[in-house]
């Protein structure tokens, strides 16, 4: 594996740059991360976007969930070449399993970069189910991108509803203050985790 997998960050580091954090399984990694990744940056004006490879999303059962060197090495793989991605097992590393914590240690030791959350409309769905979410959108800005089938639920569900007054302008996200969330309207990607395993089984 090549890719950007870097001992923990160390405190102390002041380089100054806006930073997207796609965290997730990458079960496996597919074109729907790199579109995604794309048009966030685009749409944000960030310098860099991390893909934090999860070692087990809490919420996710264990069955059915590849290695986690070979999800991080076909994340690698797939976003070669693309010198703003950068492919991290901050998360293994470092041994959280939420994200509220994850982005915390990393706020707490590169304090000089502004981070925002990117996450998918599914995920807005069911933001609430997660540990420590209210922490979470207090921490950062958090970006949230159209999904097939997700997008009008999650602009309807309880955690768009709770911070409805705090939506931001995409454009001025990364420098807002949290909680601040941006609605990206991008076109939509139909790349599906699931549905790769699925055909990838029935063959």
């Amino acid at each position: 594996m090549t890719g950007w997998k870097p001992p923990l960050p160390l405190p102390g580091d002041k380089r100054k740059r806006s930073v997207g954090l796609l965290g997730g399984s990458f079960n496996p990694a597919h074109a729907g991360h790199l579109h995604a990744s794309k048009m966030a940056k685009m749409a944000l004006g960030l310098d860099e976007i991390w893909w934090l490879v999860s070692p087990q999303n809490p919420l996710k059962p264990v069955r059915g969930m590849a290695p986690f060197g070979q999800r991080l090495a076909g994340a690698e793989r797939l976003a070669a070449g693309l010198s703003f991605i950068k492919i991290s097992d901050f998360e293994a590393r470092l041994g959280t399993r939420y994200t509220a914590d994850t982005v915390a240690m990393l706020q707490k030791r590169l304090p000089h970069i502004r981070f925002v959350w990117l996450i998918g409309a599914d995920n807005l769905t069911q933001l609430p189910r997660w540990k420590g979410w209210i922490r979470l959108m207090r921490l950062l800005p958090v970006a949230v991108m159209a999904r097939p089938a997700y997008s009008l639920r999650a602009l309807a569900g309880q955690a768009a509803r709770r911070y409805e007054r705090f939506r931001t302008p995409p454009c001025k996200l990364a420098q807002a203050r949290p909680p601040a969330w941006s609605f990206l309207w991008q076109k939509e990607h139909p790349a599906s985790a699931s549905h790769i395993r699925a055909s990838t089984t029935q063959d």
